[in-house]
């Protein structure tokens, strides 16, 4: 095989329709718009203007709030955590941080904060301190034979 015989598989690429390019082409002249009429022509928009009535967009009421100042948090599921653990990325022996997450790669940034969810499986023992954690991620880490502790920053 040669560069020149290089080609992309059959179907796998299909042509752009160019509109209005002359009669040989088979969309030229009208460029399949029909002949006449409104939509025929340039700078339509017939279904978003209603005629100076106020549109249905601006009729219906708003709905919903975001929080400026929301926590967000960086998520460690239990499973993710194991799997550190596995890899011998993670050291069970002392106490596992948020910075000793981010060390490992577990995590890419702390953001407000770390927060443990209880996803997947946890078999070592291990001694956490994050700052936030679901019910079943605690309870999963002392069922284990770990220890988790939520520290509550002085921010909040």
């Amino acid at each position: 095989m040669k560069l020149n015989e290089l080609r992309d598989n059959p179907g796998a690429t299909k042509k752009a329709k160019r509109i209005g390019r002359g009669p040989g082409s088979g969309t030229g002249k009208t460029g399949g718009r029909g002949i006449k009429g409104q939509k025929s022509r340039s700078g339509v928009a017939i279904k978003g203007y209603e005629g100076g009535q106020m549109p249905l967009y601006m009729r219906l009421p708003k709905r919903g709030f975001n929080k400026p100042n929301r926590k967000k948090f960086a998520v460690v599921n239990l499973g993710i955590l194991q799997k550190f653990i596995d890899a011998k990325k993670l050291d069970t022996k002392g106490e596992i941080t948020e910075d000793t997450l981010l060390e490992a790669g577990v995590i890419r940034r702390k953001l407000d904060g770390v927060r443990v969810l209880g996803k997947g499986e946890l078999s070592a023992k291990v001694k956490l301190s994050v700052t936030g954690a679901s019910k079943s991620a605690i309870e999963a880490v002392e069922k284990a034979g770990g220890s988790l502790t939520v520290a509550t920053s002085a921010a909040e």
